[in-house]
C-alpha cells in the first residue's frame, strides 16, 4: 500500500477536523453549546473577537474555503492567545495549559503552507 496516495486525503480530513474544534470553541463562547460556565461575551470584547474569528474561521477551515489566509490569520490569533492568556501563568505549556494552543497555533500554520487538501471549496474553485 502506497501511504503518499492518501496524504492529500488525510490533509483534508485533517482540516475538516481542525475546523470542527475551531468552531466548537466559538460556539462555546457565544452560544454555549458545549455548555459553558460564563454567559455569552459581549461582541466588541477581546473574547467576543476570539468567538467571532473562531465560529468564522472554523466554518471556513471546514468548508476549505480560503484555507491558507485563514490557516494564517487563525494561527497568529491562536499565538496571541498562547501569549496573552497562558503564557503569564508559567514558562512551561503543560503546567499553563496552553499545549492546545500551541498545537492549533502549528496545525493552522501548516495550512497556510500545505494548503487544504483535495476535499476542500478551494480545490473545487481550481478546476
Amino acid at each position: 500500500m502506497n501511504l503518499d496516495l492518501w496524504a492529500p486525503r488525510f490533509r483534508s480530513v485533517l482540516r475538516i477536523i481542525v475546523g470542527l474544534l475551531v468552531l466548537m470553541h466559538g460556539t462555546q463562547k457565544f452560544l454555549g453549546i458545549p455548555p459553558r460556565a460564563n454567559a455569552a461575551p459581549e461582541l466588541f470584547s477581546l473574547l467576543g473577537a476570539a468567538g467571532t474569528l473562531e465560529i468564522v474561521g472554523g466554518i471556513l477551515m471546514l468548508i476549505g474555503l480560503f484555507t491558507r489566509p485563514v490557516g494564517f490569520v487563525l494561527s497568529g490569533f491562536m499565538a496571541f492567545a498562547y501569549f496573552i492568556a497562558h503564557a503569564p501563568r508559567s514558562i512551561f505549556p503543560a503546567v499553563n495549559g496552553g499545549d492546545a494552543a500551541i498545537l492549533y497555533c502549528f496545525i493552522l500554520l501548516y495550512f497556510f503552507f500545505a494548503g487544504p487538501g483535495p476535499w476542500s471549496l478551494d480545490a473545487q474553485r481550481k478546476r
